[in-house]
């Protein structure tokens, strides 16, 4: 029998701590990390349930910038019966003060007698600190359930605080043969309304969304978040940084936008210090040819819609040279295959990335799909075109 939710007053009923109940409490925590996955950033969205001694549990999640954190919240939903409590939280709990309270000391303060935890936090200020206070105050701690789940729900973070550059995911959108736009640049639409509401899902969860200079010349696009109607994520008034790569022209939708130029590298390290976690990269073909040439993406999430061009002109989805010959192919790991409206939605890892355990959430329940066989397009050099506003 899965977990259940429970009202904030708690459930009743006695449960043990053991692997099944740790592995049914550390999934919800996943769930509640999850809701506030939008609304967090530059802080990792993480999730918290506070187990009482009479088996009641409470929830938390964080809170937006600000804001006190997923253990802070659970916490404070037990009260007195935090006494005694396991603790089960996705991420290691911080042990330093920032714009709140270290959450170390409010555990030990409230007593809590065991916490498990899903992940080590990388973050240099923390970094094992938090467990290895907690086992000193003589708190059973333990480490790695979920481990591998949450590594990928946290992928993000987790790759901003080891590296410094964000995690890079790749938008695409393009016929099944491969093209982005018509040949004359024309691309709205080519995804129905429900692939565009998850593409704006997406946006609303990256930090930063870069196009190049001849994207905002053809197509002049705004790159905010406009709508995710199935998403939820409630409307904020968050919205992500906008990235030129090159000169945007007077005038643009796109501004204020931050405007970068020379190696990509380079651009990765100055977003990063900025506290970009993660940055969508849409466009256009020369763009998404340059990130991938230089194995800068983490992943790819290209939307086909039911549609062909039938001819080999077009623009394509990348510009620029591809593989030679066969055995040059770049070939990645599928994580993530969903249907949208009539559109597709594809996702993919390259194939060194580490555990993967479930896609980028969509916009809205899909239906499955039967697999489809890959698509590989002739990739000829071609203009930047549209892709998408």
């Amino acid at each position: 029998m899965g977990y259940r939710p429970c009202p904030s007053t708690g459930c009743k009923g006695k449960i043990t701590a053991d692997q099944a109940t740790d592995a049914a409490l550390m999934g919800r925590a996943m769930e509640l990390a999850a809701m506030v996955r939008a609304t967090t950033s530059p802080n990792p969205w993480v999730g918290a349930v506070v187990l009482a001694s009479d088996g009641q549990h409470f929830e938390g999640a964080t809170s937006p910038p600000g804001g006190p954190h997923a253990e802070i919240v659970g916490l404070a939903a037990a009260g007195a019966l935090a006494r005694g409590s396991t603790l089960y939280t996705t991420l290691e709990p911080c042990t330093h003060t920032g714009r709140t309270p270290p959450c170390v000391a409010a555990i030990m303060e409230a007593g809590v007698a065991r916490v498990v935890v899903g992940v080590e936090d990388p973050d240099p200020m923390v970094s094992g600190r938090g467990i290895d206070q907690l086992r000193r105050a003589s708190i059973e701690v333990e480490v790695g359930v979920g481990a591998d789940a949450i590594a990928a729900q946290l992928a993000p973070y987790l790759e901003h605080r080891r590296t410094g550059r964000p995690w890079v995911v790749l938008k695409l959108a393009a016929s099944l043969d491969g093209r982005i736009a018509a040949p004359d640049g024309t691309s709205r639409w080519l995804t129905g309304a429900t692939a565009r509401a998850d593409a704006h899902r997406l946006r609303s969860e990256s930090d930063a969304v870069l196009v190049g200079a001849g994207t905002v010349r053809a197509d002049d696009p705004e790159l905010t978040v406009r709508f995710a109607p199935a998403s939820p994520v409630r409307e904020t008034d968050r919205q992500p940084m906008r990235v030129v790569l090159g000169h945007a022209p007077v005038g643009a939708r796109v501004h204020p936008a931050l405007e970068m130029q020379g190696d990509l590298g380079d651009v990765l390290e100055q977003l990063g210090a900025k506290g970009v976690v993660q940055l969508l990269v849409e466009g256009g073909a020369r763009v998404a040819h340059d990130f991938h040439a230089a194995g800068l993406v983490n992943r790819y999430v290209v939307y086909l819609a039911s549609a062909l061009f039938g001819g080999d002109d077009g623009v394509a989805m990348f510009a620029g040279p591809g593989a030679p010959t066969l055995s040059d192919l770049w070939r990645g790991r599928l994580i993530g295959l969903e249907r949208l409206g009539d559109d597709i939605r594809v996702e993919l890892a390259p194939a060194g990335a580490g555990p993967v355990a479930a896609p980028v959430a969509s916009a809205a329940p899909v239906a499955p799909v039967a697999p489809v066989a890959p698509v590989a397009p002739a990739v000829p050099a071609g203009p930047a075109g549209p892709d998408g506003s």
